[in-house]
């Protein structure tokens, strides 16, 4: 599909967004080979150029703009909606599938929206993001070739924006329609004739009040053209059609060939209904005892006009919001200062239940508010919630606004009301804290305000390091006269300090070996702890460092220190693992030489002590999830001869007592003499059977993953050694436990002979204390 000519002019385009800009152009000039203009053509649109350089089709020959707000007025659905057919919010879902799962699509439960088996996010920001990376790829068979998804997404790049566009939201729920197909099977003009029939039949919209745009996608390598489906303004869903993936050589066709269509769901209920905003259609039970609560009142008349200019006030879009608003009460015929006072606690109510309902789906799927990595942005939406309550002085719970949200969402999903008390324990916490920090604020801001000046750069460091947010600082600088100009893009500037989040253990070494021609090695230490011997042969030697053809002995990895052990007698050091070869590290030059049959033996005892330190680590982790509750993850671990430590999600310092508790519980299963299962399952099936909490350790690559099963205790992805029952652990002992950072707690603990290694240490000690 793609000429010799156009994969030169792409190969010279690296990045996602220069690779999206330059493809666009490319099927612009030649629609027919992209989109679907067939079916199109059928149904009576035809193509048009709007003034902004779109391409868009519609059945209106004399319309010259194509659907965007910005081009079209703005949004035009809430005072003359064209959507015979009023949907809820729920009934949303329940269409989609009513038309679809005829057609072939496999309704499926959605995926967490803390993302614990994806390597590169932390959160699910869109449908297909449940499927990213390893059925995209190929390792991992789909649920189903054809599927239907309610996925709760989280973006939090538009934080500002939530509660005045009326159409931002940081959670909102993403319907994903997906074909996941050889080139054989790909057939575009059914996959988008699917989709038009939903918004036809399903919405009722008729193809007069329908415009669809040409543009393309890029992300992760792939690319293709999609076409987007708006009304009265309203961007209503995307159909990706993602067909080719960008080489060293340049780009070339899928294998597999994926249809990604997202339709948001708060969207297409607020179209149905012809809500002043998003947030009326999607959560109408929340807001309406917010409103008993607060006796804030909606003033259609107003809310109405204003809706239909508030796109105007989209940050990422506007230079001066000042300027913007201006605009949008000159439209409305309203001084601005007036249209200020009159909308900004309703939009303050609306930011305060979009943020609860987003809390409720991230802490609920594990994820818990901190001040770093994902759970910062948990923290600053919180914190902006607990603003706005307390700027207007109203006598609201957040913790109650999330559980409202979870009896309005039970049918759809009821697994978020199963921890309510746990979530409302959490923000309880966060609460303490955030008030905490507000009393030590007053001595900070004292010190600078003294100074002068407040740039940008010290309101987001004031944020970022002491949790004082802009509103604390103006409010302070009264007593100075000082006037405190604060960005409104204030919260993506904090948020996109905390994109990147560290690894907590680094297994890694940062080596570079030519290896090329050199056979992978094969790992024999899966299943059986107690096999510290086996036969190889050498495949290379680089100075001190040495690659078998097999090898029982485990490279440091997952958190677990390497074995040590002898290579025909002579001692190596260290292990580590470089892609998929094993390099062991001797204590001197090799004696032996590259094509020799050698015999390797690993010390059994640090086999052993290292076994009963890992399989530990699963029991105290399984037991501090059952004393604390489910919020509790893994978030990092470290397993060494003398001791182990297991790093948790939590959002406080366990007390003396649960720590108590967690050690019982886990020598209770120590006593149980449970038998271990080891076994590599395809990852479909694992994640079919268990669930994504088998990714405690992270995100595990491969087709096939190794589980560690406790049966009816634990269940994980895991590639350490093993015990073959947890009775072999021998007494666990929690000797201490610190708050590492924000949100997670170290647990440091004993197993096995090193719990009684550390007794005969203390009571040794505590004899030469009575001497």
């Amino acid at each position: 599909m793609l000429s010799d000519q156009l994969k030169e002019q792409l190969r010279r385009y690296k990045t996602d967004k220069e690779l999206k800009k330059e493809f666009k152009i490319i099927a612009s000039k030649d629609p027919d080979s992209y989109f679907p203009t067939k079916e199109l053509k059928e149904l009576g649109y035809i193509r048009k150029l709007c003034k902004c350089g779109t391409y868009f089709w519609t059945v209106h020959k004399d319309r010259e703009v194509c659907g965007d707000p910005t081009c079209s007025g703005g949004f035009q659905v809430v005072l003359d909606n064209p959507s015979p057919i009023k949907l809820s919010y729920i009934d949303v879902w329940k269409k989609i599938v009513e038309i679809l799962e005829p057609r072939g699509y496999k309704p499926i439960k959605r995926y967490p929206c803390v993302a614990r088996w994806n390597p590169t996010s932390e959160f699910t920001i869109a449908s297909i993001s449940a499927f990213q990376p390893y059925v995209i790829t190929g390792e991992v068979e789909p649920p189903a070739k054809k599927l239907i998804i309610p996925q709760f997404c989280l973006r939090f790049n538009d934080i500002e924006n939530v509660g005045i566009t009326g159409s931002h939201c940081t959670g909102f729920v993403m319907i994903g329609q997906h074909a996941f197909v050889s080139p054989e099977e790909w057939d575009q003009g059914q996959l988008f004739m699917d989709m038009h029939d939903f918004i036809h039949k399903g919405v009722g919209l008729a193809k007069e009040e329908i415009t669809i745009h040409e543009d393309s996608w890029a992300g992760g390598g792939s690319f293709g053209c999609s076409l987007e489906f708006f009304s009265r303004g309203v961007e209503l869903f995307n159909q990706v059609y993602t067909m080719f993936e960008q080489t060293s050589e340049g780009p070339r066709e899928l294998k597999l060939k994926v249809l990604d269509m997202g339709l948001g769901q708060e969207r297409v209920a607020w179209f149905s209904q012809g809500t002043p905003n998003m947030y009326e259609a999607t959560f109408p039970y929340v807001l309406k005892k917010l409103r008993e609560i607060t006796k804030i009142e909606l003033d259609l008349d107003l809310y109405n006009n204003f809706s239909q200019y508030s796109a105007y006030l989209n940050m990422d879009e506007v230079d001066d919001l000042d300027a913007a608003w201006q605009r949008v009460a000159k439209e409305i015929n309203i001084d601005v200062k007036e249209l200020k006072r009159k909308i900004m606690p309703m939009t303050a109510l609306y930011s305060i239940a979009e943020h609860a309902r987003s809390l409720l789906f991230a802490i609920n799927d594990g994820k818990l508010p901190s001040n770093v990595g994902g759970g910062y942005n948990l923290r600053v939406i919180f914190r902006r919630a607990i603003s706005f309550i307390d700027k207007f002085k109203w006598d609201v719970d957040i913790a109650d606004v999330c559980s409202w949200h979870a009896k309005e969402l039970r049918e759809l999903f009821p697994e978020v009301s199963d921890h309510l008390d746990e979530i409302r324990e959490i923000l309880y916490v966060e609460k303490e804290k955030f008030y905490a920090t507000k009393k030590k604020a007053k001595k900070i801001l004292e010190k600078i305000l003294e100074k002068g000046e407040i740039t940008t750069e010290t309101l987001i460091e004031l944020y970022d390091s002491n949790g004082i947010s802009p509103d604390m600082v103006k409010e302070a600088a009264k007593k100075f006269n000082l006037k405190i100009k604060v960005p409104d893009d204030f919260y993506s500037l904090v948020v996109e300090r905390h994109e990147k989040s560290e690894q907590i253990h680094a297994t890694g070494k940062e080596i570079e070996l030519n290896l090329t021609g050199v056979p992978e090695t094969k790992s024999l230490y899966y299943y059986d702890y107690t096999e510290t011997s086996n036969k190889a042969k050498v495949l290379k030697i680089i100075k001190n460092m040495v690659i078998l053809d097999q090898s029982v002995a485990y490279p440091t990895s997952g958190g677990q220190l390497h074995d040590i052990g002898t290579i025909n007698n002579q001692k190596f050091v260290d292990v580590f693992k470089y892609g998929n070869y094993i390099v062991h590290i001797m204590d001197k030059k090799p004696k032996f030489k590259e094509g020799d049959v050698v015999e390797v033996q690993v010390d059994d005892h640090w086999r052993k002590q290292l076994a009963q330190h890992h399989t530990a680590t699963h029991i105290v982790n399984a037991a501090a999830r059952e004393v604390l509750g489910s919020h509790i993850n893994q978030a990092g671990a470290k397993k060494t001869i003398k001791k182990s430590h297991l790093d948790v999600t939590h959002y406080e310092q366990i007390s003396k007592e649960n720590l108590m508790e967690i050690e019982q519980k886990a020598n209770e299963i120590v006593k149980k003499s449970i038998d271990l299962h080891l076994d590599f399952v395809p990852r479909s099936e694992a994640e079919k059977q268990y669930g994504v909490m088998i990714y405690q350790g992270g995100a595990v690559p491969g087709k096939n993953i190794r589980i560690v099963e406790i049966p009816g205790i634990e269940v994980e992805a895991c590639g350490g050694t093993h015990l073959n029952n947890t009775s072999e652990a021998g007494e666990i002992k929690i000797t201490k436990s610190q708050k590492i950072q924000d949100g997670i707690v170290r647990l440091s603990f004993t197993a096995g002979d090193a719990t009684q290694k550390l007794k005969e240490k203390n009571q040794k000690l505590i004899k030469e204390l009575k001497s």
